[in-house]
């Protein structure tokens, strides 16, 4: 279930209201960022909060689900990691549409939203300051993939959250490839100022 909620539309569905094709427009990925590129800043913000609340979803019913199978042992929150990754990868990788998915950025923070507030605050906090001094939103969201993790050792969380943790962080780095290969030439996109 996690998976197929992963894979709901919300960028072409937020860009078709505005009279774009995200596919065939700015980047051609369906995520936050093209969708801020070509559609303007609301539609940017919608598609940012349909994407959090995918993984918030996934990694909350995740937890409550876990909690009835396991009450008060470590198996509810490793559901909710398990839950949280199906999601990034539905919407990373969605098996049941024809376009391609995002890059999974929103998906894997709306997650962290649930499982892990501080560190995501912390880190969001990196992310914003990194894209606003280079105006690359891949830049920052690949630190944020090395930050999390990072974070989680410091903090002592199980082995078996880190180990989910440093999956999303490879799904997203996975799906910016095409990004790192643009920053290693100089030619990446940047935000709008």
């Amino acid at each position: 279930m996690a998976y197929l909620l992963g894979t709901f539309p919300t960028a072409d569905l937020v860009a078709a209201g505005a009279g774009k094709d995200l596919s065939r427009e700015g980047s051609g990925n369906p995520g936050a960022t093209n969708a801020f590129r070509v559609a303007g800043r609301r539609a940017g913000a919608t598609v940012l909060v349909g994407d959090l609340l995918k993984g918030a979803i996934a990694a909350f019913f995740g937890i409550a689900i876990g909690g009835l199978i396991d009450p008060g042992g470590q198996g509810a929150r490793a559901l909710g990691y398990a839950c949280a990754l199906a999601a990034v990868l539905g919407h990373c990788y969605p098996a049941f549409r024809l376009k391609r998915g995002g890059r999974g950025v929103a998906s894997a923070g709306g997650a962290l939203i649930v499982l892990e507030p501080v560190v995501l605050i912390v880190s969001f906090t990196c992310w914003a300051l990194v894209a606003r001094l280079t105006r690359a939103a891949s830049l920052a969201s690949l630190g944020l993939c090395l930050g999390i993790p990072a974070a989680l050792v410091v903090l002592r969380r199980p082995t078996v959250e880190l180990a989910f943790a440093l999956a999303m962080g490879a799904i997203v780095i996975i799906r910016h490839a095409p990004n790192i290969a643009r920053l290693m030439r100089g030619e990446e996109r940047t935000l709008p100022e």
